[in-house]
């Protein structure tokens, strides 16, 4: 049995609402408002950005501070639900010399 299928619907709508509720915060547009990737570092528009669940939820991520992460939408969509590990060649091809 996978991890991914361990994690029930119901956790998974659960931290999605946990997300809804962080985006609305203070802190979480501070951190929008850096107008940065986490993962390309890249300069974005604060509107731009999107909220990354570090380790996804659907891998038993939660909705917190410690575990979500402002970036770009092109990084966002190629990370899906890997963990920053499992896209480690992608992260290193962002790296610059």
């Amino acid at each position: 049995m996978s991890f991914i299928s361990e994690v029930t619907d119901e956790v998974i709508a659960q931290e999605r609402r946990k997300a809804r509720e962080l985006r609305s915060s203070q802190w979480w547009k501070n951190q929008k408002g850096k107008g940065f990737c986490y993962y390309c570092k890249g300069k974005v528009h604060p509107s731009e950005l999107t909220m990354d669940h570090v380790v996804p939820v659907i891998r038993g991520g939660k909705s917190k501070k410690g575990n979500v992460v402002p970036c770009c939408k092109d990084c966002n969509n190629k990370k899906k639900h890997l963990l920053p590990v499992e896209w480690d060649d992608h992260l290193k091809s962002l790296e610059k010399d």
